[in-house]
């Protein structure tokens, strides 16, 4: 199959390098504040729980209703920027983020937190539907690799100082404080990207006559999202072959036919179809939901394996957590500069390989494995994440229309999204179920002061990083197979 059309010269005739990294920066500081804001509230969980008298299973919707609205919205609100203009959406997302903020830090009752917390969302949907597009959009095509690998650094900074920020602020102040802290970088981002941007010079080629918004489309694809998300999430721990389960698993897919069908006879797609007519695409886009299914578990399980099984203190597990998030601000900053000089396929599948070669040790440490090798462990894994990521996104922001960068790098994240989401609820159901028929159906806090427990939950352990392995090598021979035509001239 023929590649779509590649995105063309720089967006930025003639921008010198003090403009590209000016632009950079304002869109980057949204960034790091918003993927902070992600991973900070999970260390805030149980404070809110206990401040609104709510227990665990109901404070999860926090981050739930989160999840959903930045899933459901991120591909329409791309689709508007490429409309309205990118910068707009940015700017608007930012106000609505902040105000959300605020909001939550505010609220009185649970319902108007988790109110705060969708407006929040909305504005986090905004600013990651545009994020990619713009920054794609600053650098010339030739540094498109280190533009991606500049944008993964940042996301691996936000990821990476979210807990350990939230952690010493919650040491002192309520968690509140967490929320009312966001303003300060946000207020930043939204002077920067106001005096900085300019959607003239980041969108040239965009009409003047705006053409509709497919509302149909919006409609039908938020909502499949929107009922796989739940359903993957599966927050009333129902079984999997329950008629609840398998009933919204069908009604999504079929909501996300019907979404096909949709864009196919829409005079203005939301996402044209016709992109994965292209293989490189195609191939590219299965790629990175493998990828973010294989690394998620680590995300999940291995604080679990650190402190309820070793017994290490929250503390000392977020400075050994804080490893991969190392390893993936380096390797995706390389890996973004080397893929511009010697093409993006020869470095997604070294990260691929090196995600392997880790994944499986993974499988058969124990509570008696050295803590110097788990680390060492992390920090590779970490360095394999940035090693296929930005080359992966590289390819598939460079294999489609410039006027399309907008709704296909909030589709790209949307797929980091729903990779992350299902890779975390089938490593959770299999763990589960493994711990189940070995006759443990208790809390993970205790795993460690239950005889038996520990082996029945490294059997589960071992089980997900075998099937982590299979994603990892079967995203290995997807990336293998990928040929990008530009690099073949190369």
């Amino acid at each position: 199959m023929s590649a779509a059309p590649a995105v063309p010269g720089p967006v930025v005739p003639g921008a010198d390098d003090s403009r590209k990294w000016r632009a950079f920066t304002a869109i980057a500081i949204s960034f790091v504040t918003m993927v902070m804001s992600q991973s900070m509230v999970f260390v805030a969980l149980s404070a809110i729980a206990d401040d609104f008298g709510v227990t665990l299973r109901v404070v999860a919707w926090v981050v739930i209703s989160e999840a959903l609205t930045i899933s459901a919205l991120m591909m329409p609100m791309g689709r508007l920027a490429d409309i309205v203009g990118w910068k707009r959406i940015h700017l608007v997302g930012l106000v609505l983020f902040g105000a959300g903020a605020a909001l939550t830090a505010l609220a009185g009752t649970f319902p108007i937190l988790i109110a705060a917390r969708v407006v929040m969302a909305v504005g986090n949907a905004m600013g990651q539907s545009v994020g990619t597009a713009m920054i794609v959009a600053v650098f010339p095509r030739e540094e498109r690799g280190t533009a991606i690998g500049s944008q993964s650094s940042a996301v691996a900074i936000g990821g990476a100082s979210g807990p350990i920020v939230g952690g010493l602020l919650l040491q002192f102040m309520p968690w509140q404080t967490l929320f009312l802290l966001l303003l300060v970088p946000i207020g930043i981002a939204f002077v920067a990207g106001y005096l900085v941007l300019d959607d003239q010079r980041m969108q040239p080629n965009r009409r003047t006559a705006r053409l509709p918004f497919d509302w149909g489309g919006a409609a039908l694809s938020s909502l499949a999202i929107t009922i796989l998300v739940i359903v993957i999430n599966n927050p009333r721990t129902e079984p999997w072959l329950s008629p609840t389960i398998l009933g919204g698993i069908v009604g999504g897919l079929l909501l996300l036919v019907a979404f096909v069908f949709w864009e196919m006879r829409a005079a203005a797609p939301m996402l044209e179809v016709s992109l994965f007519r292209s293989g490189v695409f195609t191939l590219a886009i299965v790629t990175r939901l493998l990828g973010f299914m294989a690394i998620t578990p680590t995300r999940f399980l291995m604080p679990i394996y650190l402190i309820s099984l070793r017994g290490m203190a929250e503390g000392a597990a977020g400075s050994v957590l804080f490893l991969s998030s190392l390893g993936m601000g380096l390797a995706g900053q390389a890996a973004g500069r080397l893929s511009d000089r010697f093409g993006s396929r020869l470095f997604t599948v070294i990260g691929f390989v090196v995600l392997v070669v880790t994944s499986l040790p993974i499988a058969f440490i124990d509570e008696g494995s050295s803590v110097a090798l788990v680390m060492v462990l992390l920090f590779v894994n970490g360095l394999s994440t940035g090693l296929w990521n930005v080359p992966n996104n590289s390819v598939i922001m460079g294999s489609v229309p410039v006027s399309r960068l907008g709704v296909v790098g909030a589709f790209t994240n949307l797929t980091r999204n729903v990779g992350n989401v299902a890779g975390q609820a089938i490593a959770s159901a299999v763990v589960v179920a493994i711990m189940a028929s070995h006759g443990f159906e208790i809390p993970l806090s205790k795993i460690a002061g239950t005889p038996g427990a520990s082996s029945a939950f490294l059997a589960g352990w071992r089980a997900t990083y075998l099937m982590v392995t299979a994603y990892s090598v079967a995203g290995l021979a997807l990336a293998a197979v990928t040929k990008v035509p530009s690099e073949s001239r190369e």
